[in-house]
């Protein structure tokens, strides 16, 4: 079986999109939120990001050609803006923890 054949893998795929999709809809009212409003988004963006990694380490670690090719057009497509995974995962902790800063003062 493929790594893409796997029922598994397709349901965190799809839910990964779907909550990036409703909290990317949501974070268009970010700026209308009250504070505790804007600690949960936070927090749920946080807890995406973390999924998202892990997803991302299971096409790394797989054997599968498929993934690896989707690590590889991954790589290369962020290489065209000089960033590596890490560093676009890195940018993201980073703008959080600034959206947290904000949301503290």
């Amino acid at each position: 079986m493929g790594f893409f054949d796997s029922d598994i893998i397709q349901q965190e795929a799809k839910q990964l999109f779907e909550d990036y999709q409703a909290l990317m809809t949501l974070g268009g009212d970010y700026g209308k939120f009250d504070r505790e409003g804007k600690k949960l988004f936070i927090e749920r963006m946080e807890a995406l990001m973390d999924r998202y990694k892990i997803f991302m380490k299971r096409f790394e670690l797989s054997e599968d050609f498929m993934a690896q090719m989707t690590v590889q057009q991954l790589k290369t497509q962020l290489g065209q803006f000089g960033v590596t995974p890490q560093q676009m995962f890195d940018q993201m902790h980073l703008s959080l923890e600034r959206m947290k800063a904000e949301v503290e003062k």
